[in-house]
């Protein structure tokens, strides 16, 4: 490959995230965005600073010719997308969920082991501060054998479920219209990279519905999964009850510690570790052990990293993709991790329904 990596976007509206992080990086240029929205489509090109503007996908990967594409559409064209641009050995970096059907997922296994390209989804969650901290003491043994994680994704999104004109969107189909944990990552990210292991089989059960009941997703979705060595981790997800939003709350035990995140707006995190803390029954700030343990990319994070989407994490991100493209690493969420966030969701569709019954969740690695 070249030095300069060539990048295209799919995707306006939430590809302009990402801008800036490649604009930074100094082995990356932007050379096309496409968009079926034209008036999107011009607004983000004029801000991405390129000419080539596209409304079809085939097209800007066959004329632009980027070495790696931003997925950024509606969750129900990642998977197809990625394909088609991992078959041309496009590189890609993928916008959450991985795919949204069991098959699309052994497409996409089997177009990344033929793809020259690499493959990384942008679980943007994962690259957060306060997880990435927890994670580094989660590494360093200090909350010795964690076995039980939890995440909540609690953001009414009512008012995006239709357009300007009352019209449908793709959120009305695909995130409220499927009862299940259909939009499962943000919360399994960071308990996955916890706990240190898949979830195996998962439970899934709802509360009804009783806010919006024109949809097919209950309230509050619950999504229990079970790691092979009996590991505990517990999901929620709602996206319509009506209450103020709270998308990152997450809690680890161990055997020598425990992690309590902030759960409203101007509460701290709070972390209780045995070989660190003299009294049994005291928290202390998880902002405390930072002078120690905080990760080398969060000590001193160019503004562009400050001023990223997500806590960070759409600058921090591209920066990890990038070097996987250069052949600098495995990308920080791979395929398969990709679906170890991805699988459990779509297999919750089936438990729900089966008031829920424990299910088995692929092992994509043994596709």
């Amino acid at each position: 490959m070249a030095d300069e990596i060539k990048v295209a976007f799919a995707g306006a509206r939430r590809s302009r995230s990402f801008f800036p992080a490649f604009r930074a990086h100094p082995d990356t240029r932007l050379v096309a965005v496409c968009d079926v929205d034209e008036a999107v489509l011009d607004e983000a090109a004029a801000a991405a600073g390129v000419s080539a503007r596209y409304t079809v996908f085939g097209r800007m990967l066959d004329e632009a010719r980027p070495d790696a594409v931003v997925v950024a559409t509606p969750m129900q064209h990642h998977a197809s997308q990625a394909i088609a641009a991992l078959e041309r050995d496009i590189s890609v970096l993928s916008e959450v969920t991985a795919c949204v059907s069991m098959d699309e997922a052994r497409w996409l296994v089997q177009a990344c082991g033929r793809s020259r390209g690499s493959y990384m989804m942008a679980e943007n969650y994962t690259y957060m501060k306060p997880n990435v901290l927890v994670r580094a003491l989660v590494q360093a043994g200090l909350f010795g054998d964690p076995y039980y994680a939890e995440g909540e994704y609690l953001h009414a999104l009512p008012e995006r479920q239709r357009d300007a004109q009352g019209r449908p969107t793709w959120r009305y189909y695909w995130q409220t219209g499927i009862n299940g944990a259909t939009y499962p990552t943000h919360s399994l990210g960071p308990c996955l990279q916890w706990i240190g292991e898949r979830a195996e089989r998962v439970s899934c059960i709802g509360t009804g519905r009783r806010t919006h009941p024109e949809h097919a997703i209950e309230d509050t979705v619950l999504l229990l999964g079970k790691t092979a060595s009996g590991k505990l981790i517990r999901t929620r997800l709602d996206m319509l009850s009506q209450r103020p939003h709270a998308m990152t709350n997450y809690a680890l035990q161990g055997t020598k510690g425990a992690y309590e995140s902030a759960r409203r707006a101007g509460e701290g995190n709070w972390i209780w570790l045995q070989d660190l803390c003299d009294d049994p029954n005291r928290w202390v700030p998880l902002e405390s052990l930072e002078a120690e343990y905080l990760p080398e990319i969060w000590r001193d994070p160019p503004a562009e990293a400050l001023q990223a989407g997500h806590g960070g994490g759409d600058y921090f991100e591209v920066m990890d993709f990038v070097a996987a493209v250069k052949g600098e690493g495995a990308p920080a969420v791979g395929i398969h991790e990709a679906l170890d966030m991805t699988l459990p969701g779509l297999v919750s569709q089936q438990s729900i329904e089966r008031q829920g019954e424990w299910l088995q969740v692929p092992d994509s690695r043994l596709w």
